[in-house]
């Protein structure tokens, strides 16, 4: 069975959309409202990639992106940071946090879809 994918947003248009995308490309997905809720969900699954927003509610998508990569059993997941505040230095800071790979808000949907094929990973996802 493919692993899912994990998407971690607090604004629910966008968590919809990025679901909706993501469902009708056939993947299997994890929602998260907060960073503590998606640490909660890798506790019992590891995803094939996470979609973190970085602007999230409580601990940040960059702190939940350290924490996630500190831990051995889940620092090969793919994490792609997306945020509609960019500045310049971001990128910088999201990929020394432990990110992949960076996308602004608004999406591009072709773009997004492009992203998240290229960091999927079918081999790491599994049941713990």
């Amino acid at each position: 069975m493919k692993p899912p994918i994990l998407i971690v947003e607090d604004n629910e248009l966008n968590m919809r959309l990025f679901s909706d995308l993501l469902s009708a490309l056939g993947y299997d997905i994890r929602q998260a409202q907060d960073a503590e809720s998606a640490l909660e969900i890798l506790e019992k699954e590891v995803p094939g990639v996470i979609v973190m927003d970085i602007q999230l509610p409580g601990m940040s998508g960059v702190e939940c992106t350290k924490t996630i990569k500190a831990d051995p059993r889940l620092s090969t997941i793919p994490v792609i940071a997306v945020t509609a505040f960019a500045m310049a230095g971001d990128e910088a800071r999201f990929r020394k946090a432990g990110c992949d790979d960076y996308m602004s808000k608004p999406i591009s949907v072709p773009i997004f879809a492009e992203t998240i094929a290229k960091h999927y990973r079918s081999d790491i996802g599994a049941e713990t």
